[in-house]
């Protein structure tokens, strides 16, 4: 089969899958309702990232079936993405205490790494540097904190889809440029399911992801920024690159709220983007402003990295610094009562 022409019947699957998930949240109340922490002001239906999951996977499964794309990834992609949507389908319905979730996460991000065979070398000022375990170990923490950085950073419609769209569709073009096209085939396919929800979630969203959707494409993202790395060490770089507007936002927000002795998941309202969406006073602008920063900012830089003309380190660096003073800017991290004083 050409597997190809499963990316637009993966896309109209996430579309179909999703209204009827709208339909199941409202017959069944599971209506995220707003409040003071919230930044969203209409009760709206939740849980609507199952979608993705489903059409996602279930493609997975068909391509691996058939011979289109390698097992050990595959399983590492089904495994650690299905256990995660799961964990995050029973908190939306009901409560998974934090500790258990984290270990959950752990798991799931050394199934990942078990399947693929480890941690792949890391490139350092042009020298491919072995880690051995100190590596393995480092990317299960970037594995989780992907997850859970995704998970912080869904908090306004459409921001988590446009996030992932725009760093799927970059790492493809990365590997059409470095003529291995089909490796192409696993984050369009990704982008497709994701797609088909946004069109249930573009602001103002008539449907929110939830922790299953949320969490899912944080691990998978991850997953897939290690087997590029796999492919090439620089193109690990490059998805960090891609990645960079969660990253920094979230690292930034995480490390002020540790500072300040915050319970860290304890619901708040003081990421950049929270801030930015108060600022003008809607969703759209801000989830816009990541796309257009994605494509004209972070894109450029990820391909210059990935096709070999700027180091990743220094790359990494160069995406990240306005991002640093955005997110400085935006007060990520600030108490909310600090802001409005």
């Amino acid at each position: 089969m050409n597997a190809w022409l499963l990316i637009p019947l993966v896309a109209v699957t996430g579309l179909t899958l999703t209204y009827a998930l709208r339909r199941y949240a409202l017959a069944k109340s599971l209506i995220d309702i707003p409040n003071a922490r919230s930044s969203h002001s209409v009760p709206t239906p939740r849980g609507g990232g199952v979608a993705i999951v489903l059409s996602f996977l279930v493609a997975l499964a068909v391509i691996a079936a058939t011979g289109g794309f390698d097992w050990p990834t595959s399983i590492a992609l089904l495994g650690a993405g299905g256990f995660v949507a799961l964990v995050g389908f029973l908190d939306d319905h009901g409560h998974i205490a934090a500790r258990w979730r984290l270990l959950a996460h752990f798991g799931a991000a050394f199934w990942a790494l078990g399947w693929m065979g480890g941690a792949p070398a890391l490139q350092l000022f042009g020298m491919d540097v072995d880690l051995g375990w100190l590596g393995f170990a480092l990317v299960v923490v970037f594995l989780v904190w992907l997850l859970n950085l995704y998970n912080f950073m869904d908090g306004i419609d459409g921001i988590a889809s446009v996030e992932a769209i725009c760093v799927c569709a970059g790492g493809a073009l990365l590997y059409v440029l470095l003529d291995k096209p089909d490796l192409a085939l696993l984050p369009l396919m990704l982008a497709a399911a994701v797609t088909g929800f946004l069109f249930w979630n573009f602001p103002p969203a008539r449907i929110f992801m939830g922790d299953a959707g949320s969490g899912f494409l944080g691990i998978v993202l991850g997953i897939m920024s290690i087997q590029a790395g796999w492919v090439d060490p620089a193109l690990f770089w490059s998805w960090v690159i891609l990645l960079g507007v969660f990253v920094v936002d979230a690292t930034f927000t995480l490390v002020r709220r540790l500072l300040r002795g915050d319970k860290v998941y304890e619901a708040h309202r003081s990421h950049a983007y929270q801030y930015a969406s108060r600022h003008f006073g809607r969703h759209l602008p801000v989830t816009l402003a990541v796309g257009v920063i994605n494509l004209s900012w972070l894109l450029p830089i990820a391909l210059l990295v990935g096709t070999g003309r700027v180091d990743g380190v220094l790359g990494v660096v160069l995406a990240y610094a306005p991002l640093a003073f955005l997110a400085i800017k935006f007060h990520a991290g600030e108490l909310e009562v600090r802001q409005a004083a």
